[in-house]
């Protein structure tokens, strides 16, 4: 069986590069998705409050047989749990849904600008890395002018979760969160399974390494360092996911795929916009 390779984080904890997201998997169904990928060989399992599945992760990881120090847990404070002391409430509330003392990262999901909360979160998120509940602390979509004010603090984020794929590279807030020592994790790595996966430059690349274009995609993230969890809920899929790990793209391949990035290649919500 691969093992997927770790990343160490700049609070010198590690993270599996190559893991498992869990976004739009139905509560019903996020057990047996979350258990085939333990299976398989997945060490890091990637949630939020929002998803409503805390509680199917949980079950599927003590259901496991796999010791809970091995597993990389993932899960993320919702935008209308902003603030310090309802950021720790629902921190409390995941933990009992996912049936654990600890997670191994804790992620503000949105900024939220027009809140103006994400301070406060962040202070909050600060105390729960302090008592050990929150082994790592980090953001997800945050823009680099809000993530130099955390990391202004002196407490930097571990990780900035952020839409990345070849449409929408992000080649500048990659470069503004290694510049801060933030690691990048990329949602919606293989561009939610749509147009990107049949375009011509990922085929051609994928039928010269001997892989699948989905296979294709993850491995040119991991090239690039970045930490990426696919979805799937087919076990053959989820399989499929993780053979990405033996597949070596060069230079040349990497740049191509790059230089897929459109001006209007993001997917999701805007992080300026969502509140």
């Amino acid at each position: 069986m691969s093992t997927s390779p770790h990343v160490v984080l700049n609070d010198d904890n590690t993270i599996p590069q190559l893991g498992f997201g869990t976004w739009q998997v139905d509560a019903d169904v996020a057990q047996e998705s979350v258990a085939a990928a333990l299976e398989t060989g997945y060490r890091h399992i990637d949630t939020a409050a929002a998803y409503g599945n805390e509680d199917g992760v949980g079950r599927a990881i003590a259901e496991s047989g796999v010791s809970r120090e091995e597993i990389f847990v993932t899960t993320k404070l919702w935008n209308e749990d902003q603030g310090y002391d309802a950021a720790l409430a629902a921190f409390d509330k995941s933990l009992e849904r996912l049936g654990t003392d600890y997670v191994d990262l804790y992620l503000i999901h949105w900024p939220c600008p027009a809140k103006g909360l994400y301070r406060d979160s962040w202070k909050a998120l600060v105390e729960l890395r302090n008592s050990g509940r929150a082994r790592s602390i980090g953001v997800s979509n945050f823009p680099a002018p809000l993530l130099e004010e955390l990391v202004a603090t002196g407490e930097a984020p571990a990780v900035n979760q952020i839409e990345l794929h070849p449409y929408f590279p992000q080649v500048d807030l990659r470069a503004a969160n290694a510049s801060r020592g933030v690691l990048t994790e990329a949602w919606s790595p293989l561009g939610q399974g749509g147009e990107l996966l049949t375009d011509p430059v990922v085929t051609e690349i994928a039928e010269e390494a001997g892989a699948t274009p989905a296979q294709t995609v993850l491995a040119w993230h991991l090239a690039i360092g970045n930490v990426v969890f696919p979805k799937s809920v087919t076990p053959d899929r989820i399989r499929e996911n993780w053979g990405a790990l033996d597949v070596v793209l060069d230079e040349e391949q990497l740049e191509r795929l790059t230089g897929l990035g459109r001006d209007n290649g993001r997917l999701g919500g805007d992080p300026a916009q969502v509140n």
